[in-house]
């Protein structure tokens, strides 16, 4: 983009652990429709989906990808010190399909949200090394141990902004978001690890609605509530549901008459 020149489409896309799964269902709803992101940010599991399809990955693609690390692959125990578990299995993916090794050489424009623990405060990191940035945007405090980048300790994105719209707002003609971070029901809270994971997606919830207001096109799956944040086990199921909801939101007279005036604008 040069000078004040504005991007086509931008796509913002939330955290919500194996709930990212709906991301790729959304981009390939998307796709069909022939709306392709100009410009992506994301934080948490939209961070590690962003990176794989600004990659040049397609949505199937990256499920198929994601598909080949089991529940116990993305996280392996460690002594808890900093965190109760390593994220080896994202590590592990990143090295292992990840063609560009910086931002800068990403297909496609690319903004990642990490948390700053010293300063307090969200970052929104597009330039320099890709896999250190993806990994510090996922490192959910408690759970994981914190990413330490230049001496500063960075966790999950999704400490301060779930729903990282900051970065493009006024860079696109129009702004889609997948939101995958509902919160319904949970009958049972019983351990530690399940009480950081509640109480860490309950405080990101009020996002969407405050963020609303910023997209021309929001998409969040409300029965998501179903599908564990752990539940990687679900992905096809998952997927298919970010793809159905996107492709009946599509359908909708009002969302097609606001998709064509932005992409004439």
């Amino acid at each position: 983009m040069k000078g004040g020149e504005k991007y086509n489409t931008g796509l913002v896309l939330s955290g919500g652990g194996a709930r990212g799964f709906a991301h790729l269902g959304v981009l390939q709803a998307l796709q069909e429709a022939n709306i392709f992101p100009d410009i992506v940010s994301g934080t948490s599991a939209g961070a590690l989906t962003g990176v794989l399809y600004c990659d040049g990955n397609s949505p199937k693609e990256i499920l198929k990808i994601m598909k080949l690390q089991s529940k116990f692959d993305y996280m392996r125990p460690t002594v808890p010190r900093d965190g109760l578990l390593q994220i080896s299995g994202i590590v592990k993916i990143l090295e292992s399909h990840l063609k560009a090794k910086k931002f800068e050489d990403l297909k496609i424009p690319l903004f990642v949200c990490a948390t700053d623990l010293n300063n307090g405060q969200a970052v929104y990191i597009s330039k320099g090394e890709l896999i250190t940035a993806v990994i510090a945007s996922s490192s959910i405090p408690v759970l994981f141990k914190p990413m330490i980048i230049n001496n500063i300790y960075y966790v999950d994105g999704g400490v301060l902004d779930n729903f990282p719209v900051k970065p493009i707002i006024n860079k696109c003609n129009m702004l889609i978001g997948s939101f995958v971070n509902p919160v319904g029901y949970e009958e049972s809270i019983s351990g530690l690890i399940t009480i950081a994971l509640r109480t860490f997606m309950l405080d990101q919830t009020k996002e969407m609605v405050e963020k609303s207001k910023y997209f021309d096109v929001v998409i969040a799956p409300a029965e998501l509530t179903k599908f564990g944040f752990l539940e990687t086990e679900q992905a096809d199921a998952i997927f298919e549901m970010g793809y159905k909801v996107t492709k009946e939101k599509l359908k909708d007279p009002g969302v097609q008459k606001v998709i064509a005036l932005k992409l004439e604008a």
